[in-house]
């Protein structure tokens, strides 16, 4: 997962039929692109062969040149075995190439396949999917999780066969060669695999703890800047320091420790290989073996050896990949809602007037099935009729306006648009015609332009300015050097609070919807933006079904209906000089202690 910034390993899967079932799916996406695959695969053939031929011809030049002509099987001069062991290299520097190249062409094209895919499939989930997920989470599958898989396809596969075919290869020329001295290499190759396996684990675990140590020094890094004001506020600059600083000290603690291990590890291997070839050779020459059948046996064997090493590690990498792609599975089962393309244009059937009904509405999230957010809701919104929703903290109104956008859908009772009901209506055609202005204001990371045209991709310049004129942003907008081409920085930190929400209310008036829906769009300016804002909400709602989630009551006095919500009820309705006529009422003691403030 990623953390702090940092990829953390991927975990590992146990290697079962099943996971084995699951992983090959990710051939799924080698299909379109099999031809270079199979291509790749007859390149890795010629290489292996290639360079297991390298090794026999070397013998057979040291025979030839020592005079051992009847253990020779070439009888070729040593000049002419050089001049094929050149043709030889040449040849597999092409087979490498060729191999390499395909092996990345096949990887990346099909990994890039999967990561379209995967975040077709998250953009498209229903809210709850990502109520219940951390976005960390979700944001390593395309990255860690797809990763391990780019690796698996590009470079693990082509070296798991590669490997497989050094083995067949190998064990079977130095059995050609000598079964004896095989038997006494093979005797001596298990065990220092198996001591190889034990350092490789050991090196592993402090991998991974010195890889997590510096991830959450990442964290630490990442949280005091995005906090920066607070730190600074706090005076706790030296604070902050020390724990980064403590952080890094355990970061090079393990990754020293790790070091010291990995040098015992690397120490014994070159003895162990060493002293096996050792051991070969003075075994061969009590049984007087010619110097190039003996200098072939010893190359072969430090080949086969190397691969079987080799194949810990690849071990390794496939539990990590299985892993892997039983995560990306996870996700890829998961249903979607029915989102239509972006291009498709408005279907007359599907064409809202505005009047908009909850009947007998009741609902609970599925993470807690256990509390009853709204319960029994009965509202009417008559076309062009601007809908208050007030209440105290937790009294369910954001959740009427997740449910208003059919993020979710009531466990009982019905949604009606225009007397139909809400299932009716594909998604895209009833979200299109539906417009959302927020409290926090989300700006994407582009220009001013782009965020205004969010409301409309293909928006042209005059409606674009059109749209920020009667938000009231045109003004503040042409201030700027670079005017509509403004970078607005991360999530819009460039701009102030005001001009933030006068951007999302031009993005609304772009769309021209026939419901809006505010949820608390000025409870966090000051007055002089919230005048502006207020004018271009004004604006906004001309003609429009508007339901206004407000905790200012001064900024509905005007709305048709105020409908006041406590524990999920509606407790009152009215216009706001009825409401305030009830004696106890609660909007009445609202706004009380509102003015009074």
């Amino acid at each position: 997962m990623a953390r702090g910034g940092q990829t953390v390993d991927v975990p590992k899967a146990k290697l079962t039929r099943e996971s084995l079932r699951e992983g090959l799916t990710i051939f799924r996406y080698l299909r379109p692109y099999r031809t270079r695959f199979l291509l790749g695969l007859l390149f890795i053939s010629l290489s292996a062969g290639s360079t297991m031929a390298f090794p026999y011809l070397l013998g057979e030049m040291i025979n030839s040149a020592t005079g051992n002509p009847s253990a020779s099987t070439l009888h070729f001069s040593p000049g002419l075995i050089a001049v094929i062991m050149i043709a030889l290299l040449t040849l597999q520097m092409l087979f490498s190439f060729m191999r390499v190249y395909l092996f990345t062409s096949v990887g990346e094209n099909a990994v890039a396949d999967m990561r379209k895919d995967i975040y077709r499939h998250l953009i498209m989930m229903p809210m709850d999917f990502f109520a219940q997920r951390r976005v960390g989470e979700l944001s390593s599958r395309i990255s860690a999780d797809i990763t391990q898989i780019q690796d698996a396809v590009s470079v693990m596969l082509a070296e798991l066969l590669r490997g497989v075919l050094t083995m067949v290869i190998g064990v079977g020329m130095i059995l050609y060669l000598s079964v004896k001295l095989t038997l006494v290499m093979l005797s001596v190759i298990p065990i220092v695999i198996i001591i190889a396996l034990i350092f490789s684990r050991t090196i592993r675990k402090y991998s991974r703890m010195a890889q997590d140590q510096l991830a959450d020094s990442g964290t630490i890094v990442q949280e005091t800047l995005q906090g920066i004001s607070n730190v600074k506020a706090f005076n706790n600059e030296w604070y902050e320091i020390g724990r980064y600083t403590k952080s890094v000290t355990d970061v090079v603690r393990l990754a020293v420790r790790n070091g010291r291990v990995r040098g015992m590890f690397i120490s014994f291997m070159i003895f162990s290989v060493f002293g096996a070839i050792v051991l070969v050779v003075w075994y061969a020459m009590t049984m007087n073996m010619e110097v190039g059948n003996l200098m072939k046996f010893v190359i072969f064997t430090a080949f086969v050896g190397g691969t079987m090493a080799g194949f810990a590690d690849i071990y390794s990498q496939l539990q990590k990949t299985i892993g892997a792609t039983q995560r990306v599975r996870e996700i890829l089962k998961e249903s979607t809602e029915t989102v239509t393309v972006a291009d498709e244009m408005l279907q007359p059937e599907y064409r809202l007037q505005g009047k908009v009904q909850l009947r007998d509405v009741s609902f609970y999230y599925p993470s807690r099935p256990e509390v009853q957010v709204l319960k029994h809701l009965n509202i009417e919104a008559a076309p062009g009729q601007q809908i208050a929703v007030v209440g105290p903290s937790g009294a369910g109104k954001s959740t009427l306006v997740s449910l208003l956008l059919r993020f979710y859908d009531p466990q009982s009772g019905s949604i009606l648009f225009d007397g139909r009901a809400a299932d009716e209506f594909p998604l895209s055609q009833l979200r299109r015609q539906m417009a959302l202005v927020p409290q926090d204001v989300l700006l994407f990371g582009g220009s001013i332009f782009e965020n205004i045209a969010y409301g409309k991709p293909d928006a042209t310049r005059e409606e674009v300015e059109e749209a920020a004129r009667k938000a009231n942003a045109h003004e503040f907008i042409q201030r700027f050097p670079e005017g509509y081409e403004t970078v607005v920085g991360e999530r819009g930190v460039k701009l102030s609070g005001g001009q933030r929400q006068r951007i999302a209310i031009a993005r609304a008036i772009l769309k021209d919807p026939a419901i809006l829906i505010l949820d608390e769009a000025t409870s966090s300016l000051d007055s002089e933006s919230e005048a502006l804002v207020q004018e271009a909400l004004f604006n906004l709602m001309k003609n429009r079904t508007s339901f206004v989630i407000a905790h200012r009551l001064s900024t509905i006095r005007n709305a048709d209906q105020i409908l006041v919500l406590e524990h999920g009820a509606i407790r009152e309705k009215g216009t706001h000089f009825e409401l305030l006529e009830l004696e106890n009422g609660l909007y009445k003691s609202l706004s009380k202690l509102q003015f009074e403030v």
